[in-house]
């Protein structure tokens, strides 16, 4: 299991504000230098990350001719994210930022189109493959067999499914208030008590799982639209624990109120692929994005993004394709 709509073991430390209830932006990723780019539902501004193109002789990235005709004329992969989930992502001073957005950067150099960030709610961004307005997916999400087979948590098709390009692996874990006040170590702990998940998640759907487990001691679930604001009613003592992917707990752990918000409890669990998700029919930009992550693991880019988020303990060694249970 991993976290959110499914995300997911490592230890996280990196400058930044804790994940927040981020703006709705766009973040233009691109081989060709800086530009900016304004989103026409809010009016916010975003700013492009620059990077250097990667070229062959005859002036095209690497993999170009990988990619489906629609990207190469238009130079553009429109991405969907929840930037409200540090370290993985989150909004900062109008820009998306974090290990997705980075491993897109080097994708970028690799593919020689844009990757262009939108922000929006998580637990609508497979809808969004499905009726075109992204083309992919990357926020930290879990593949699984259910999101492959467009299943929900009760094995109801709900959609065609994706398929996933996995890129990382992560655990889960519970976030729980600094001392640890109702002593909780594990699951089976929180029966009798209130919990606090983003809705959409895996998370809420191991929380609804674990409330059928505790039988008549009963479970409270309160869902929020964002983690954060689930990390809130844990620190304000309205419930005893969130759960969440480790990395992303150990970063929250660290850094909200320098560290004197949060802890994480017992070990890690369920360790699983983080995926970029594509549209079933779309299997030639997924089969182009596996390409791109093959050459960015052999040229050491992935390992460098990886570094500079400190981490590296969920570093795959092989890209497989649709690789969750």
């Amino acid at each position: 299991m991993s976290a959110r709509t499914t995300r997911r073991p490592a230890a996280f430390s990196r400058l930044g504000a804790v994940a927040a209830l981020a703006v709705a932006g766009t973040l233009v990723i691109t081989g060709c230098g800086d530009q900016t780019k304004k989103d026409n539902g809010s009016g916010a501004g975003s700013s492009a990350a620059p990077s250097g193109s990667a070229s062959t002789s005859s002036g095209k990235a690497p993999l170009f001719d990988k990619l489906p005709k629609k990207y190469q004329d238009a130079g553009v992969i429109k991405v969907g994210t929840d930037a409200s989930y540090a370290p993985m992502e989150q909004t900062q001073n109008g820009q998306i930022v974090g290990i997705d957005p980075d491993i897109a950067q080097a994708l970028s150099k690799q593919l020689g189109v844009k990757f262009e960030f939108t922000n929006g709610q998580f637990d609508g961004l497979i809808t969004s493959l499905y009726t075109g307005r992204e083309d992919i997916v990357m926020s930290a999400m879990s593949d699984t067999k259910a999101r492959q087979q467009g299943l929900d948590d009760k094995g109801k098709q709900v959609g065609k499914g994706v398929d996933f390009v996995d890129y990382y692996m992560s655990g889960s874990s519970l976030l729980v208030k600094k001392g640890n006040p109702k002593g909780i170590k594990a699951l089976a702990d929180v029966c009798g008590q209130t919990v606090a998940v983003q809705r959409g998640t895996i998370y809420e759907d191991a929380f609804k799982k674990q409330k059928t487990a505790c039988g008549s001691k009963g479970l409270t679930i309160q869902a929020f639209d964002t983690d954060s604001e689930a990390q809130t009613r844990v620190k304000a003592g309205g419930a005893v624990a969130d759960l969440n992917d480790t990395p992303v707990a150990a970063y929250i752990a660290q850094k909200s109120g320098n560290g004197n918000d949060f802890e994480v409890a017992g070990d890690p669990a369920d360790a699983g692929p983080f995926g970029i998700a594509t549209d079933k029919g779309n299997a030639q930009l997924r089969d182009a994005l596996k390409a791109a992550m093959d050459a960015i693991l052999a040229d050491g880019s992935y390992t460098q993004v990886l570094q500079k988020w400190n981490a590296s303990s969920g570093a795959i060694k092989t890209v497989t394709v649709n690789g969750g249970s």
